[in-house]
């Protein structure tokens, strides 16, 4: 495949436009319906963005990420274009401005030419809660795309665009990422600006790129990365340099042990232990940690979650924007109402448990001992990189499962986040790797953490991985 340096070399010399890369995209785009990955595009107005980047490269300036082509996903704000988050609620809402992340992919010189499928809310680890009906995996369409941003990482993983955003609150990039075979990297908390992301759990939610080469992730990073003025959350760090070298020799790389438990799928253990003599013949050394808190994660998690989710969604009420229901008698009725049309199972159900959370009889006994845990939690990493500079841990407990193969069982949906959902927690990086495939052909992966800012170890020992599996 060629990368984002080749692209742009040919674009230097006349050999392709950015309107022949981005028509291409449409036609696949358009092609693949079947997937449901990309759930809306606007052709005209994609390729007449195409043609202005066209015409600064004839006036001399070659912008950072001319030739990228990018889905958003439907949380992300983009000026003119719907914003619905995969929700009835929100009908047909068109944003009236861009996202920081959005604007700064423009300003670099990407081209946006579609929508990502997801789950609702981005509540939803599969992208089978859509108003849209589930995407498919393009290795399998008969199993899931993993989520919530499901549609983006299908929509780079069938060759649709050359990289998409994503968000993250519990691994909602890397999971889908590891289903279907491309990189996909989370952020630390406050690297990317949040501004023009609908909100699901403001301390957790993060803009996350995709992608199918660590070039690839590492450019659309260095473009929508740093301080925005807009979101008080948001850092000014030195971006990763463009360079990051292929050694991984003298890297010092912990083994959390409560992340290889015996129940691990045999598969996805069976590429963790590739990585690790891949690692260790790169002259990596691997270090045993422990992270004694991580199995009070995914509870924790799900308590500080829908808690920041019952308070961000309570402006959904039909008065101001999107879905009202008719001929309601009373405000009450109309809220009611409304709500209980727009929104799916899964987001009542989030709705309701974390309201039952912060209710006066129960905040403390959950929400505030939630708060109190996930200190724990972020303080497990912090000790343990005192000693090691990354952590290496599968990104998931299987491979992709098969579509309707876990919505009766909300519980058994929620532990597919079991190895994302602490990096959240805690606001750390987290890079997830393509790692091989199982006997059936379906991606698996893994799954690198590091230290706040800590971005660009991950990319070097990701492009070291995947200059090796090239090379085998």
């Amino acid at each position: 495949m060629a990368g984002l340096r080749d692209i742009q070399d040919h674009l230097r010399d006349g050999r392709i436009r950015v309107e022949d890369l981005v028509a291409e995209s449409l036609e696949r785009i358009a092609r693949s319906a079947p997937l449901n990955a990309v759930v809306y595009t606007r052709p005209d107005d994609t390729l007449e963005a195409a043609r202005r980047v066209d015409e600064r490269l004839r006036g001399g300036d070659l912008p950072p990420l001319a030739g990228m082509t990018v889905v958003l996903k439907d949380n992300i704000a983009q000026d003119g274009w719907p914003l619905t988050c995969a929700s009835r609620i929100l009908g047909d809402f068109v944003s009236p401005y861009d996202a920081t992340a959005t604007a700064r992919l423009k300003a670099a010189g990407a081209v946006i030419v579609g929508r990502g499928n997801m789950d609702e809310f981005a509540m939803g680890s599969s992208t089978e809660h859509s108003r849209f009906g589930p995407a498919r995996n393009p290795l399998d369409p008969e199993r899931v795309t993993g989520g919530s941003s499901g549609g983006s990482a299908a929509a780079v993983a069938a060759d649709l665009c050359r990289a998409a955003l994503g968000s993250e609150t519990g691994g909602s990039v890397r999971q889908p990422a590891a289903f279907c075979g491309v990189y996909g990297l989370k952020p630390t908390y406050g690297r990317v600006s949040r501004f023009g992301l609908v909100a699901f759990a403001s301390s957790l939610d993060q803009i996350g790129p995709l992608a199918r080469s660590v070039e690839d992730l590492a450019a659309v990073f260095r473009a929508i990365a740093g301080k925005d003025p807009r979101d008080e959350t948001s850092e000014d760090r030195p971006l990763p340099v463009d360079d990051f070298g292929l050694s991984v020799r003298g890297l010092r790389v912990g083994l959390p042990g409560e992340y290889f438990l015996p129940g691990l799928d045999p598969e996805v253990a069976a590429a963790l232990e590739m990585v690790k003599r891949q690692l260790q013949e790169g002259g990596a050394e691997l270090v045993d940690v422990s992270l004694p808190h991580t199995r009070y994660a995914i509870p924790v998690y799900y308590i500080v979650a829908n808690a920041e989710a019952s308070s961000n969604l309570a402006r959904y009420d039909g008065v101001r924007y999107g879905l009202r229901a008719p001929e309601a008698e009373s405000l009450e009725e109309l809220y009611v109402r409304t709500r209980s049309l727009g929104f799916g199972d899964e987001v009542k159900r989030r709705i309701m448990l974390g309201t039952y959370a912060l209710s006066a009889g129960y905040y403390e006994a959950y929400y505030s001992r939630a708060l109190k845990v996930r200190r724990l939690v972020r303080q497990d990493f912090l000790d343990a990189f005192q000693t090691v500079d990354l952590l290496l841990t599968p990104t998931t407990p299987t491979p992709a499962f098969r579509l309707g193969e876990k919505m009766a069982d909300p519980l058994a949906m929620y532990l597919s986040d079991v190895f994302t959902a602490p990096a959240n927690l805690a606001g750390i990086p987290g890079l997830s790797v393509p790692a091989g495939r199982t006997a059936s052909g379906l991606p698996l992966a893994a799954q690198f953490l590091a230290p706040d800012f800590g971005e660009e170890v991950l990319f070097r020992v990701g492009k070291y991985l995947e200059t090796v599996n090239e090379s085998a």
